[in-house]
């Protein structure tokens, strides 16, 4: 095998094309051992090895410097680079991340995970490497999906000024995680079907020189175009067309499902694990389409990322115009909806806890100091969803909730979600968020309240007294073994509190409880630094009240265990109540 002595991007240069080509068909053999065995990225990796291979053969890294976009295509590169055995040996799997990490190797030069970002990060180091004077490349690859995102668009229309070496490499693979959406694509296409003729050329009006590669996974026309462009003295794009998912046919054929894809059997590509367990995508599509069938004014907005509530390309086609994908654009997708909330339209715009990140001066500026009623419903904010630390869902309490006139609601169970979600939609008023819950589909025969208009109202599910646990949405549960277990060991019947409500606090509520409680315990399922508990502890401040508030240290956990991370944040029943002894005898 030719893979066996591949330890650095020095051992490809020189050698045949032929042994190319077998390489990269060895490339994908150990992608697919390791994808297939712990979940990955398979599509953007598998359409991308030819490109890779050529850069590597061309280019000098870590001299010139690669910079992938997202980077969840960057599994090829990885191998080049000395991290082979993360892709061969079980062992060594955990030691080699999904995404871009300087910590793993001199050749990554950002940790990566978030889209559109490549071009941007590139024309900083370009625009470092001229004021010293070197003369190293500067490449930054892009899929044609993240193209859409604004920050892509606004680094396109400064490199022009650059007036220096800088390549941008188009991957164009004719989709996004699902299909593209907008007239960027159109262009695109107009472009591959004219072999780069179209005159109408997106990159010449943003002032950039432009080559076009049809055969975008032909090893040998890569490497031309490459040392063509090598060294070159200003800005230009290479605009390679290639096919996600190459090699493996499953993933030639249905692109979207194999975009990312869990644990599966290779030579059918069934799930090793798959679960027929009600999900809240499946509920979230279920209940959506109701909506959408119901009232023509509703209108479900995503960000590049339908799956995240449950709407397939089959139930895209059933939605159909009340359905709106607007590409890797957070930003557009929360003006837009504030937009259509004044016109009378009914929005609700889903995406993941960390891309909302992005869209920050959005739900603050466009839709909150306007207080327009649209719906957001914020995806795997929790310590139970992404792990890696370029995903981590746990920031989305301390960022929105101090965002005035904005609602931010924390359900505990599949019933007080529907019951959320069915109010934010039919009512006028307010702005609302809202956390889908992400430790289970849990169902409960509490009773659950339809109207959340009185704003700010915590809810006592169990009434004592003496201590007092007030447990944020996916917390809730743990604040139910804490309740047992404080009073096995203390016997003490504490009360348990459901806040429901992350940006206000029930003043009257927690007044009453200096009556009859000394301490106050609170729990969050994101970072303590500025989030809910915070503000309970706040309002204690000049009382004889004892506060604990446990969530997770601000941090970037990478890769973690929840149960570690959990333990190593206090966040155990044994814990609380070793804390908890030590308030009482204080």
């Amino acid at each position: 095998m030719f893979i066996e002595k591949i330890n650095s991007p020095k051992d490809i240069k020189g050698i045949s094309i032929n042994e190319l080509i077998i390489l990269s068909s060895e490339i994908r053999d150990i992608m697919i051992n390791r994808i297939s065995k712990c979940g990955g990225h398979l599509g953007p990796n598998f359409g991308i090895v030819e490109m890779t291979i050529a850069l590597h053969y061309v280019f000098n890294s870590p001299i010139d410097k690669i910079i992938f976009d997202v980077s969840h295509q960057s599994y090829v590169h990885k191998i080049l680079t000395g991290r082979k055995d993360g892709y061969i040996c079980e062992e060594y799997f955990s030691e080699i991340s999904g995404f871009a990490n300087p910590d793993e190797s001199e050749h990554d030069f950002f940790k990566l995970g978030h889209t559109s970002t490549s071009i941007s990060l590139a024309s900083g180091l370009a625009k470092s490497r001229d004021l010293k004077g070197n003369r190293e490349n500067i490449i930054a690859i892009i899929g044609d999906g993240a193209l859409g995102g604004g920050e892509a668009l606004e680094g396109l229309n400064f490199v022009s000024e650059l007036k220096s070496n800088f390549i941008i490499v188009v991957n164009d693979n004719n989709m996004s995680i699902a299909e593209n959406h907008g007239g960027i694509y159109e262009n695109l296409k107009k472009l591959r079907e004219s072999n780069g003729e179209y005159p109408c050329n997106l990159f010449k009006a943003m002032g950039l020189e432009y080559i076009y590669v049809d055969e975008g996974n032909n090893i040998e026309k890569l490497i031309e175009v490459f040392l063509k462009v090598k060294d070159i003295s200003h800005p230009i794009v290479v605009h390679i067309n290639t096919q996600k998912g190459k090699g493996y046919k499953l993933a030639e054929e249905n692109k979207e499902s194999w975009h990312n894809r869990r644990p599966f059997d290779i030579d059918t590509g069934d799930l090793k694990k798959s679960s027929k367990a009600v999900s809240y995508e499946n509920i979230n599509a279920e209940y959506l389409l109701a909506k959408i069938k119901n009232d023509p004014q509703v209108v479900v907005v995503v960000a590049g990322v339908p799956s995240c509530i449950g709407f397939t390309k089959e139930k895209r086609e059933i939605a159909g115009r009340q359905f709106i994908d607007v590409g890797i654009a957070e930003e557009h997708a929360v003006a837009l909806c504030s937009g259509i909330a004044k016109g009378g339209g009914k929005p609700i715009f889903a995406t993941q806890s960390s891309f909302m990140q992005r869209t920050y001066d959005q739900l603050s500026q466009d839709l909150c100091l306007n207080n327009n009623p649209a719906t957001i419903l914020v995806n795997r904010a929790s310590v139970y969803g992404d792990k890696d630390a370029t995903h981590l869902g746990l920031y989305d309490i301390a960022m929105m909730s101090n965002i005035p006139n904005l609602v931010y609601l924390a359900p505990t169970c599949k019933e007080e979600y529907l019951a959320m979600l069915d109010w934010s939609i039919n009512q006028n008023k307010y702005p609302v968020a809202i956390r889908i819950p992400y430790n289970g589909v849990i169902c409960s025969k509490r009773q659950i309240d339809k109207d959340y208009s009185n704003l700010n109202k915590y809810k006592i599910e169990v009434t004592g007294e003496k201590i007092a646990i007030i447990a944020l949405g996916n917390f809730f549960q743990i604040g139910e073994e804490l309740l047992n277990k404080i009073y096995r060991e203390l016997k003490i019947n504490p009360t348990l509190i459901n806040p429901r409500y992350i940006t206000g606090i029930d003043e009257d509520l927690l007044e009453n409880l200096k009556n009859n409680h000394d301490i106050v315990i609170t729990l969050e399922d994101g970072i303590i630094d500025g989030g809910f508990g915070e503000k309970i502890s706040s309002f204690y401040g000049t009382s004889d009240m004892k506060v604990k508030n446990y969530g997770i240290k601000k941090s970037f956990p990478d890769r973690y265990i929840v149960d570690e991370l959990l333990r190593e944040n206090g966040i155990t029943d044994y814990k609380i109540v070793e804390d908890i002894k030590k308030m009482i005898l204080n």
